[in-house]
């Protein structure tokens, strides 16, 4: 694909599903099953393939630059591809100049601090690209859906009250823009899975003895909670979307179209720094003709 039919491609696709306001959202109005009028998963896989080449070119940049970072958040129910998304989109990408950490339930440790803690603690450094696989979200979607959770988080009882997620809302958003204000561009993404699709994939699990190291009772379970689920998720995002800090609602019913969403979202937002090499400035380009000299001259 010529480079300007790519850029367009991945303009559009990083706009389609982006949420910067989420005053009116709803996650009815987007179909887990979509594929963008994808003409073939061969075709996607292909675009895939060359945005990751070029994800791959911005990374460096981003490095060598040493001033931007890049924070991206996922969230989603089980089994929607996180993992593979992460794995296949970053695929190219120099691991120097990327970090993955995946949050888990809180150990005693992170108890002992406020819930934005252990995020802050992780946040990427200048220059790279840090990952979260899940993050402090979990705070208005799991502890939400089991406000039993919150029992355990020493938080003083005159402090819990029905305005709590409302509060955590604003802590987010505030803690997001802090975050911006220094650099560090944020953008989450949620990969929105069909309750259907899920079935079938906890089946695969099930079936393929390769897979069945993925599967938990837990996860099960969890489906029990399914509608209360989708509407942490909707509160969320219409809470949260905000200009600084967007949203993507991806499909995620189709693997290699989720992977090249992201992609393509990643893509936008890396060239909007306008990343360049740094240049030397000119005593250094003097001492680096000198050492050409010796190298060319074979004195070293």
């Amino acid at each position: 694909m010529k480079k300007h039919k790519l850029a367009k491609a991945t303009h559009e696709l990083a706009s389609a599903y982006r949420v910067k306001d989420g005053g009116e959202f709803r996650l009815k109005d987007f179909d887990p099953g979509d594929t963008g009028g994808m003409k073939s998963k061969e075709h996607a896989e292909e675009m895939l393939r060359e945005s990751t080449a070029k994800l791959c070119g911005l990374q460096e940049k981003l490095y060598a630059q040493n001033q931007w970072a890049l924070l991206v958040i996922f969230q989603a129910m089980d089994a929607a591809g996180k993992d593979g998304a992460i794995k296949h989109v970053m695929s190219g990408v120099n691991p120097q100049g990327c970090d993955v950490h995946a949050f888990k339930a809180p150990g005693p440790e992170e108890l002992s601090h406020e819930y934005l803690w252990r995020a802050h603690k992780y946040a990427p450094e200048r220059g790279k690209i840090g990952i979260f696989n899940r993050s402090y979200y979990e705070e208005v979607l799991v502890v939400r859906v089991h406000e039993e959770i919150l029992k355990n988080q020493r938080i003083p009882k005159p402090l819990i009250s029905k305005d709590i997620w409302e509060q955590r809302y604003k802590d987010m958003n505030a803690f997001e823009k802090y975050l911006t204000r220094n650099g560090i561009v944020v953008m989450k993404f949620f990969l929105h899975l069909s309750k259907a699709e899920q079935k079938r994939r906890f089946l695969e699990r099930l079936e393929d003895s390769t897979k069945n190291w993925k599967f938990s009772m837990a996860d099960v379970n969890e489906r029990g909670y399914w509608k209360d689920y989708m509407s942490a998720y909707e509160e969320m995002i219409r809470s949260t979307a905000t200009e600084h800090a967007p949203w993507y609602v991806v499909p995620a019913d189709n693997k290699w179209f989720t992977r090249l969403v992201i992609a393509a979202a990643m893509i936008e937002a890396l060239k909007k720094l306008d990343l360049q090499f740094p240049d030397v400035d000119p005593e250094k380009k003097k001492e680096l003709s000198k050492v050409r000299e010796r190298l060319v001259e074979g004195k070293e």
